[in-house]
Parts: C-alpha cells; structure tokens; sequence
C-alpha cells in the first residue's frame, strides 16, 4: 500500500495499534511505503516454517532419555491409572499426561511422542513474528522470529517429549494477547490461555510478574490495572489446588542445588548465543533494543515487554531457590522468547541510525542493505548455531540414552531370566521399551507399575528381596552406571540391600555396557564373601549392538 504523506521514518506501533506521534516535517512531502498485510504475513510464517523444518530434522532419533521415557509409559497407561499416580507423584505434569494419553493412543512411539512439543515450537516462533510485527514492524518481527527459530534452546526442547514447548507457546501467546488486550480492555482471552499454560506447568505463573513489571514500565492507566488484576486473580486461583497438591510432592526436585551466577551467565548464553561471536553480536544489539523504555507513558513497547519477559521469571526463580531449590532451565524456557525480540529491535536501530547517516534518496539499494543486514544476522546466528543443533540431534548428548540400554538388554538377557533394577528407577528402560525385556522375571517388583500409582513400581522390602534372590543362582542387573561405579550411593533402604545382596552373596561375570548404563550377569558365589554396599569392580565389556 502507497501514501502520500509526511517525510518520516516508519513508527513503532503502541499497544493499541496507532502509530506512535512523531514530528511532522511539511516542507517537502515524498512517497512513504507503510508494510502491507503481505509483510506482517511473512513475519510469522517464515520463522514458523524454519522452526518446523528443524523441529522435524531428526526428530527420530532412535532413543529416549529417561524424562521422555515417563512421559511415553504414564501417557500408555489408562486414565484411571494416570489420575492414581498424580495423587503421589508428578501432579505438576497431570494435564500434560492426559494431552499425551490422547495422541499416543494413535500410536505409541518417539516422533508422535515429540510431534507436539515440535507443532508447539513451531507455533512460539510464529508468535514471536508476530509480537515484533506488532510492536515494531514486520521486518523486526521477521528477524526475531528467525533467530528464535534458530537458538538450540528451542531446538532442544522443540524435540523433547515433554510439556517445556507447550508452555512456552502458551505464555508467548499470552504476551500477545496481554497487548491487545491493554487496547481493547477485554482480558477474558488472556486469563484463560495463561491459566491453561500454568496447568501445563506451575512455573508459568511467574509470567504474571513479567506482565506486572510490564505494565509498570509503561505506567498503565487505572483501567489496565483493574482489568489485568481480575485476571491475574483468576489464573492464581484456578492454579491454586495444583500448587497445594504439587508442593506435598517437592520432594521430587530434591536432587537438585541452588543455582549460582555461574548458572545465570549460562542461561544467558543460551538466550542470545553459545558461541563468542554470536553472543557478542547479540549482547549489545539486545542493549540497544532498550531503547523504548523512554517512550511516553501509556505505551507498551517492545522494550518495556520483552524486558521482563526475559529477566523477571528466571530471576525470581532463581532467587527463590536460594531457600528452597526449584530452578531448573527449562522451567523458564518461556521466557527466551523475549530475547531474539530484543535483539531484533536492537539490530533495527542500527539500519534506522544506518539509513539517516547515508545520503537521501537512492531508496532501491537502500531497502537492498537493510535486507543483507538481515540477512547477514540470521546468517552468523545459523552458522554458529548450526553445529549445536547437529550435535543436539545425537541421543547421546541428553542425560542418558534408554534406546541404547534397550538394545544392550534384548541382545543380553532371554525371556525368562531374572533381571534386577538397580535403582528402581533403572526399570524406565523396560516401561519405554517393553519388547527388549519381553517375557524376562522382574525379582524386585510386587505389582504391576500402572496399578501401584508410582512412576517406576513398588518394590519388594529387605527381607523379601533377599528371599528371591536366595533361589537364584544368577541373576542380569541392569543399573545406572554412575552407581555401579561407585561416584553416586542409593538413599533408599531397598536400595541399599540391593547392593549388599550383590556384593556379598553374587559376583559380576559379564557386562554389557551403553554409555548411561550397565547391564551386568551375576552369579552366585561360593565361600567368597564381600563388604556390603561395595560396588563390584568394572569388567571387560562386550560388544553393543547399534
């Protein structure tokens, strides 16, 4: 579309949608191209495209890590089953599970295990586009959208059979919504897809902090505030009966520690750039994107949203696991959306400064530098992104690999063998892989796992263990590596005997090895006894299957 009109740089659109005032030149009037629907198109479906296509590119990888692999066996279980176990243990993922039980029910395999996370990757990066277009114009919607697209922290989890995408689609569109709905003044749409994403994940509420501060920087009017606290209101009260029950289950997050600047200089890494050129690229194109926070009063900009949509909830959550930790990257994955928006608007004020330094006229090739400058941004971000996401697509570079720990048991251990987990949670390699240990004898296990309502079964006590291994005479072990070799000890008192049972009663004879764990034949020992709880020596190990 072509106006006829005054001779100034395209404005920066406010919360409501109205070109942000400027001043107005009469001397001379010139031909000023406004973008076109066409523009503000390309800024959303480009990124979204580039995100599906990564989102896709080996996204059967051929193994699941051991969060995916509950995921997988909860999901497969009937609903009656999956409602008993959020009562004792991961109430927090409840939603999550049932969404699952309902794709999986399709077919129960990795790539539909991942499909949603990678259509909701897909989607964050559309909004992404979108916020852009909306705050600033369709070209920085296009770059933000392209970088997020591009940053392994959404690969990562765009491929992840968990809830992190999801929720970070959620509290994206959320964001927008926030800003549409401080023009309109209806705020229903907002509570309510902020709302669902906090019962995807309780950790989402902290966006409401980000919207507060938001609201803050841009000194919203009296009407802002009333209709933002009803809706804030209800998403905190609706959110409240899951808290209640997810805070008797805390101590499921009892592994981890309280995180350090060390781990908030990693968090920003991975927000702007892992590699020295790109972050140092990014860094100062973010600062230059807080630009917007001296606008006039009243307008919501770019830079008073995306602000604290990327500091506020990783700050707070970081400074409250100081008391109890919580902290965990991926629970505020939500909040990278707001930086390749920081960046993008950074990198427009360069081309504005850029396009007033250069002499007048020559539009052509001027409108020609601005696209290679675009060009050239998303270009190094690729490129030094571009190895990372290669690497990501290994199974070997999650925390561990039970395709891997499968093929080493179905290549091992027959059907009708006894097979001792070591720790329990060991046995979340036969739930995601059940064919691989078909027709074996659990020795440990008193029920079956779905109609227990735990995560990984319950088991036998002490004295009932020793009982049933007292009529083996061997026995395969499949155990976490890390505990076998001594760098790690089992809290639990079954646990424990597990591995005094072992020491001195079995000697290890063959070992098969994948690189997160062990799977070990055992057998019994005459007149050689051991000290309980000492792990036995590494074998030579054998062949892996691949």
């Amino acid at each position: 579309m072509v106006n006829v009109g005054p001779l100034v740089e395209p404005q920066p659109l406010d919360a409501a949608g109205s070109a942000a005032a400027a001043p107005v030149r009469t001397a001379r009037r010139a031909v000023v191209r406004t973008p076109g629907r066409g523009a503000r198109t390309a800024a959303v479906l480009v990124p979204a495209a580039v995100m599906l296509a990564l989102g896709l590119w080996g996204v059967d990888r051929g193994g699941m890590w051991r969060d995916e692999a509950v995921t997988l066996q909860v999901a497969r279980r009937g609903v009656p089953d999956i409602w008993r176990l959020l009562h004792s243990v991961d109430a927090v993922h409840g939603l999550y599970y049932l969404l699952m039980h309902a794709v999986l029910a399709v077919r129960p395999d990795e790539v539909l295990l991942r499909l949603p996370s990678v259509c909701a990757a897909t989607v964050t990066a559309a909004l992404v586009g979108a916020l852009g277009a909306r705050l600033a114009g369709p070209r920085v919607g296009l770059w933000a959208g392209l970088l997020y697209a591009i940053t392994p922290m959404a690969g990562h989890y765009a491929q992840e059979g968990r809830s992190y995408a999801l929720v970070a689609a959620g509290a994206t569109g959320a964001t927008l919504l926030l800003t549409r709905a401080v023009g309109t003044g209806s705020w229903r749409s907002y509570g309510l897809l902020l709302g669902l994403t906090c019962w995807l994940h309780e950790f989402a509420v902290l966006l409401l902090l980000a919207h507060a501060v938001s609201l803050a920087l841009a000194r919203a009017e009296r009407r802002v505030w009333r209709g933002w606290g009803r809706a804030a209101g209800a998403v905190v009260l609706a959110l409240l009966p899951m808290a209640l029950v997810s805070h008797a289950q805390s101590a499921q997050l009892a592994w981890l520690g309280p995180p350090t600047w060390h781990t908030a200089q990693g968090l920003l890494r991975a927000f702007l750039g892992e590699s020295d050129p790109l972050y140092w690229t990014c860094l100062p194109l973010a600062l230059l994107g807080l630009g917007g926070l001296t606008a006039p009063r009243g307008r919501l900009t770019l830079a008073r949203l995306c602000l604290p949509l990327t500091v506020v909830p990783p700050a707070a959550l970081m400074l409250a696991s100081q008391l109890s930790p919580l902290y965990v990257d991926r629970y505020v994955l939500y909040a990278l959306s707001g930086a390749p928006l920081l960046v993008a608007a950074g990198a427009d004020t360069v081309v504005r400064l850029a396009r007033r330094a250069l002499p007048t006229g020559g539009g052509r090739w001027r409108s020609s530098l601005v696209a290679a400058f675009g060009v050239a941004l998303v270009a190094l971000g690729y490129s030094c992104q571009l190895p990372l996401l290669r690497a990501d697509r290994d199974p070997a570079n999650r925390p561990d690999d039970l395709g891997a720990v499968a093929r080493v048991a179905e290549h091992a251990v027959r059907p009708g063998q006894p097979v001792l987990f070591l720790p329990a949670q060991a046995r979340n390699a036969a739930l995601a892989y059940p064919d691989a240990f078909r027709g074996v004898q659990d020795v440990a296990l008193m029920s079956p796992v779905a109609a227990s309502g735990t995560l990984y079964g319950q088991e036998a006590d002490p004295a009932l263990l020793r009982a049933r291994l007292a009529r083996l005479d061997r026995v395969w072990v499949v155990a976490d590596r890390d505990l076998m070799e001594g760098r790690w000890s089992p809290a639990g008192a079954a646990e424990r005997a597990k591995m005094a049972l072992l020491a001195t009663e079995f000697t290890p004879v063959e070992e098969s090895l994948s690189p997160d764990a062990s799977v070990r034949l055992y057998v019994r020992r005459t007149g050689v006894s051991g000290a309980p709880g000492t792990p036995p020596g590494p074998l030579p190990p054998r062949p892996v299957p691949r």
